[in-house]
């Protein structure tokens, strides 16, 4: 066995030099040893620091095609840098020794030939030693000969003063910050959504969620009736404050006020404490007065949302140099006008299920258990139905194929009958552990995003909101709810069940039991995972940038593809040093918060 294992092993790895292209001999090509030096050596001087140079010009006149006679050239000047040619006329395309005296230890620059017609030709490069001497071997070019002098020309340059930052270095550090703020931006975005995201990704918390195959149908049913009221009412409430934002101090007053009022609605709905059950007047009474403060409050976010546009709209005319304070609180404002119909609609679906759900298990106690299996098939079919229907929709928008009855009346007939099939199999009392549905949804939602790479994602937020970084914030943020979702459900899945079982045993609901029994047990790790996720985005930034996602990738790829490798030899020494300091102040903040 030992044998055979050896040499499938052999089969495997041999096929795989075969499948990657192993190829050794290239490793030993000459060509490319010397490309290969000369890139390792451009990385290893970063284009950081620079000086101001003195050139220095020598000349060493010599005559192409000796004329006869005696040559009569000027000596040169032993008092500074200068050269000597051996023999002083040549013959084109002859050979020459050219050697210099006096010049700026370990330097090095061009040796140019000048003709009469004063047009440079390059015929190789010196290097001085410790002394400042060096001695060559150069080609004279294939010119016409001429009895006047031309001159062989050394330039060689002086660092003069102290070092200075180079244009790369600050082009460097803008990008860096740029990259580092966009990780900011998307670790803090995608944690936020991350956190709730992952409680229903958490197996331990969601198989025990069971419900009637009724009850599950008419949230189904609820859900989208609930969205639709719920945008309606965000519209005429943006309307509505549309037209109070015409003052000034009405918007402020609104500000103000509303919020109060909604709080002493709610307070007056919602009592501590009854001695007595409330009659059903009163209760109803109460009903209505919740949703009134519902519809103050989110009036008064809509006039926020537009008092703080303006406010920073002017803050940024103002501030001058500190005008990005008024734009963050001007983007603020908007974000939350741009969100208040998704969560006003997200909030209205979710109550109304609620109540139907209420209403459902009070009308379902008064029927017969004939009259409760038929309300099952009917509830079952018509929620199938929807479900199917709005999932033909979506395949219709995605691939146009715009045919009704292959995108909606089938899969509408085809979702009844899963419904009533689902019905008939779980008889009337059993409950369905619908927990489950939400858990397995959500984490191939969660796989499918993470499996999808941010370079690609970046692709297509740049074609939504443009080349920048931006695009790349957007993408980062995706994928990084993708990535901390699962981290955080795989550590709310490793919490003792202990504190859960004791907190259920009070009485305490769902709600309760994650606040008082799982968050205490996951904030640390939550910490430790949303900081290595920082650390995580700073370099996927780099990586990014090459699509059009701003940052220093941006810069690299520049260089790159410029091949400039000691400008981007500066660029991954910044990412370098970047990656290090935060992955110091990450252990400096765990140790202190964890």
């Amino acid at each position: 066995m030992v044998g055979l294992a050896v040499l499938a092993g052999l089969f495997i790895y041999a096929y795989g030099f075969q499948v990657t292209k192993v190829d050794l001999e290239e490793t030993r090509s000459e060509r490319r040893q010397t490309q290969l030096v000369r890139i390792l050596r451009a990385l290893a001087r970063p284009d950081i620091l620079e000086y101001e140079k003195e050139e220095f010009l020598v000349d060493a006149p010599i005559i192409v095609g000796c004329p006869e006679g005696e040559l009569n050239l000027p000596e040169p000047d032993t008092s500074g840098p200068f050269m000597t040619v051996d023999p002083p006329c040549a013959d084109p395309k002859a050979q020459v020794r050219v050697e210099g005296f006096n010049f700026e230890p370990n330097t090095r620059g061009p040796i140019n030939f000048i003709p009469l017609s004063q047009v440079t030709l390059q015929l190789g490069n010196i290097v001085t030693d410790e002394f400042g001497h060096f001695e060559t071997v150069v080609q004279l070019p294939n010119r016409s000969p001429v009895p006047e002098p031309q001159h062989i020309q050394v330039i060689t340059r002086r660092n003069v003063g102290a070092p200075r930052f180079t244009k790369t270095a600050h082009d460097t550090w803008d990008k860096i910050i740029e990259t580092v703020f966009m990780a900011l931006l998307a670790t803090t975005i995608g944690t936020a959504l991350a956190i709730p995201v992952s409680f229903f990704a958490a197996r331990n918390l969601m198989k025990d969620v069971r419900s009637s195959v009724a009850s599950i149908s008419l949230s189904v049913l609820a859900w989208p009736l609930g969205i639709w009221l719920g945008m309606m009412a965000a519209r005429q409430l943006h309307v509505l404050s549309q037209s109070l934002t015409t003052s000034t101090w009405l918007n402020v007053a609104g500000v103000v006020l509303l919020p109060l009022l909604a709080w002493w609605i709610v307070r007056w709905a919602v009592p501590a404490t009854e001695e007595s059950r409330p009659s059903f007047t009163l209760r109803m009474a109460r009903v209505a007065g919740l949703l009134l403060a519902a519809w103050v409050a989110i009036l008064s976010l809509y006039l926020l949302s537009s008092l703080t546009l303006a406010l920073g709209n002017t803050l940024a005319l103002r501030l001058g140099g500190f005008g990005f304070l008024g734009a963050f609180v001007a983007g603020l404002g908007d974000i939350l006008g741009m969100i208040i119909a998704t969560v006003v609609a997200l909030a209205t679906g979710g109550v109304i299920s609620g109540f139907v759900g209420r209403v459902w298990r009070t009308l379902d106690r008064s029927l017969s258990p004939a009259a409760q299996q038929l309300a099952n098939y009917i509830l079952a079919a018509l929620a199938g139905a929807l479900l199917f229907a709005i999932l033909g929709a979506m395949v219709d928008w995605f691939y146009q194929i715009h045919d009704a009855m292959r995108t909606l009346i089938v899969p509408a007939i085809l979702g009844a009958l899963f419904g009533i099939g689902l019905a008939f199999w779980v008889r009337k009392d059993d409950q369905v552990t619908s927990g489950l549905a939400v858990y397995y949804v959500a984490r191939t939602i969660l796989n499918a995003l993470r499996s999808i790479e941010p370079l690609i994602m970046v692709i297509v937020f740049a074609v939504w909101v443009g080349i920048g970084p931006f695009a790349g914030v957007l993408a980062l943020a995706l994928h990084t709810i993708a990535a901390l979702a699962k981290l955080y459900s795989e550590q709310v899945e490793s919490i003792l069940p202990g504190p859960l079982e004791a907190v259920r045993a009070a009485g305490a609901n769902r709600l309760q039991t994650i606040v008082y029994a799982v968050i205490p047990q996951i904030v640390p790790p939550y910490i430790a995972f949303t900081m290595y996720r920082w650390d995580i985005n700073v370099r996927m930034s780099t990586i990014i940038g090459f699509a059009g996602g701003g940052g220093i990738g941006f810069l690299l790829q520049q260089n790159i593809n410029l091949l400039n490798y000691r400008a981007a030899s500066a660029q991954m020494v910044a990412i370098a040093i970047v990656v290090a300091s935060m992955d110091y102040i990450s252990a400096r903040l765990r140790e202190r918060i964890i």
